[in-house]
Order: structure tokens, then C-alpha cells, then sequence
């Protein structure tokens, strides 16, 4: 069993504020609309949902519905505010904050760098002339050439990541897969970059993944509350295991609005945050890539920013809009269950702006 290991601070709870619809320049019956769509189906799977709107909620909803940790069933949970809640691979975008945290402070190689030599316990790897060309910033694009593929279904034990799980050692197994193409060539989605990244982080900090992350990210932003999911070999699974509130989820994407600034502290330097909001490479899907953030444009052709992950999680971002948008729910391993994330942010959210 993979087990949840919560971790809780002496952190003081960030305090919200929030809008009318009306103040917050949404439609009066959006609310009214989002709980029709879900009683008649339309909107099933949905578990939480928190918009915010100049950095207040503007919109929160909660529902019941079936619910697991990693897998493992947690059968039908009542949803509410204090909730904790897979993330899957929005866990990645978040890592990809954290790095950018330990980058600033000096405590992990620059995306420059060469990647193998982060691992020597792996010699007979780094003396490989091919491999020697992976840099930082592949992991960090998920451009790292090595064969991956997470398009079977998480049950499946060929699927990459699952596989990564049950190797006797996760890095190794990542950094010995095939050579694909060279590296930087190519966008391949891949939690096994996240994972070389998660260990980066932990080991330049000396800390566990999710204390830095409490110390450095989440205590700073008011959140006290998070828990993050153990892979099988006892460190914290980076790239899908993180568990968080809806709110605290669009505290998060709030401070990717506010420059990486909250309540006069910079908590993740604006210039390091606008290089991991660039895009550096591009998706199969046509979106832009940066360091572990989806970067697209709305039909105004307006930047947002975006984290996804199985079930239909999801944070997406809109700078011109100044909206924050963070979805919850349970239609985990679902073919097309992202589908109803993105209607609901398009549909429901997006489509009930009035001004």
C-alpha cells in the first residue's frame, strides 16, 4: 500500500477574502449554474471547485463523490473547504516552483548544468558520450530524449511510471532508459523527469521534498495543511503524489499572478518565475512548455498559464482576466476525464464573465 504521510506546521492559516458575483464581474446565476450541470450529470466527477477573481473567491463549490488516494479507494467522501485532495500531476508544476525556490538559494545545479553529474553513483551512466548530453533544463522541459511512455493506461505495470515505481532504484531507471532521440529535440510527457527532479531538490536542500516545500513554499503562502504520497521505495512520489486543498491550490496559482509575491515576501524570485513561465519547448497538443508549466493563449490570444492531472485536476491562470481557476475531482484514470474540467472552465467559468 502507498501510504499518505501528512505534514502539518505551525503555520498560520491564510485568511481569504471574497466577491459577489457581481463585485467579481461574473454572471449573478453562475454559481446556480454549476449546480444544475452537476445534478443532471453534466458536470459528473466534479469534488471541488475555487475561482478566484483580483485575488479574492469569486466562486466555491464542493459536491460529493467517489475519491482514492493514489489508487487506493477512500469510497464516497463529502467534500468541503478543508479537504485534502490528490493533485496527480499537478504535483509536477508545483515541483517545478519548488526547484525554481532552490535555485535562488544556490542549492540545485542551474538548468545549464550537466545532469549526470548530480548522480555518481551512476559512473558506467555518465561515461556514456550520449548520455553526457543531458542538461538540467532537460528535465526541467521534459526534453530528455530517454525513452518514456506513460500513454498506457496507470494500472498497466508497462506503463513507464508504473514501472519506475517497481525498479529497484527509480533514478536508474530513468536515466537508463533507451536513448530516443537527442535530447532537447523533442517534448515527451514524463513523471520519471519529475522524479529526477524531486531528488535534485531534496538533495541540495538536505531535506525531504515535502519539508522544503513546507518551509520554502507552503508556510509562506498560509497553507498548513498538505500531505504528500510515498512511492514504494519511502521518498515522496514528485511527480503526482502531493495533496492539497482546492483553495490552497489557487493560493498557489495566485502567487504565479502576483510575480511570485505574497503578503511583501518574494517567495519565488520574479525572474527565475518568468523563465519557468516561458515557454521553452512545445507539447504534442500545441501548447507551450516551460519548466514543468503549461503556457497557452485564449481566443484573445491572451497568455494563461496551466497545471493538469489525472482525474481532471487541474490550475489555470489568466493574468489578463486576473482569474484563478482550481479543480478538484475523481474522474481519475477515466478515458476523456479531463474533458469536464475543461467545460467547466470554459463553459462555467470563462463563459459566465460579464465584463
Amino acid at each position: 500500500m502507498l501510504l499518505a504521510h501528512p505534514a502539518a506546521a505551525q503555520t498560520q492559516a491564510r485568511q481569504w477574502h471574497e466577491l459577489s458575483l457581481a463585485e467579481a464581474g461574473f454572471l449573478p446565476d453562475a454559481g446556480e449554474r454549476i449546480d444544475r450541470a452537476f445534478a443532471s450529470g453534466e458536470l459528473n466527477g466534479l469534488h471541488g471547485l475555487v475561482v478566484l477573481r483580483h485575488g479574492k473567491i469569486a466562486l466555491e463549490r464542493y459536491f460529493s463523490g467517489a475519491d482514492e488516494i493514489w489508487g487506493d479507494s477512500r469510497g464516497v467522501i463529502a467534500f468541503n473547504a478543508d479537504e485534502l485532495h490528490d493533485l496527480r500531476s499537478v504535483s509536477k508544476s508545483i515541483v517545478g516552483l519548488i526547484y525554481t525556490i532552490a535555485l535562488a538559494d544556490g542549492l540545485v545545479p542551474k538548468p545549464e548544468a550537466p545532469l549526470l553529474a548530480s548522480f555518481p553513483d551512476y559512473p558506467d551512466l555518465a561515461a556514456d558520450p550520449e548520455r553526457q548530453q543531458l542538461k538540467v533544463a532537460h528535465v526541467l522541459t521534459m526534453t530528455m530524449g530517454l525513452a518514456w511512455d506513460e500513454s498506457l493506461p496507470y494500472s498497466d505495470p508497462r506503463n513507464s511510471e508504473i514501472a519506475m515505481e517497481y525498479a529497484p532504484d527509480r533514478y536508474r531507471f530513468v536515466l537508463d532508459r533507451p536513448i530516443a532521440r537527442p535530447p532537447g529535440e523533442a517534448w515527451a510527457y514524463s513523471g520519471g523527469a519529475t522524479a529526477l527532479l524531486g531528488h535534485l531538490i531534496a538533495k541540495g536542500s538536505g531535506k525531504r521534498l515535502g519539508e522544503f516545500a513546507r518551509e520554502r513554499l507552503f508556510a509562506p503562502l498560509g497553507i498548513d495543511r498538505f500531505a504528500w504520497t510515498n512511492g514504494l521505495d519511502g521518498r515522496e512520489a514528485a511527480a503526482s503524489g502531493l495533496r492539497l486543498r482546492p483553495r490552497d491550490l489557487a493560493a498557489i496559482g495566485q502567487l504565479l499572478l502576483d510575480k511570485g509575491s505574497h503578503a511583501g515576501r518574494q517567495i519565488v524570485p520574479a525572474d527565475w518565475l518568468e523563465q519557468c513561465l516561458t515557454a521553452q519547448t512545445q507539447t504534442k497538443d500545441g501548447l507551450g512548455y516551460g519548466y514543468q508549466w503549461y503556457l497557452g493563449r485564449d481566443r484573445a490570444g491572451e497568455p494563461w498559464f496551466g497545471a493538469f492531472g489525472n482525474g481532471g485536476q487541474r490550475l489555470i491562470v489568466s493574468p489578463r482576466q486576473q482569474l484563478v481557476i482550481a479543480i478538484a475531482a475523481g474522474n481519475y484514470n477515466k478515458p476523456g476525464g479531463e474533458r469536464m474540467s475543461a467545460k467547466l472552465a470554459n463553459e462555467f467559468v470563462f463563459g459566465a464573465l460579464a465584463q
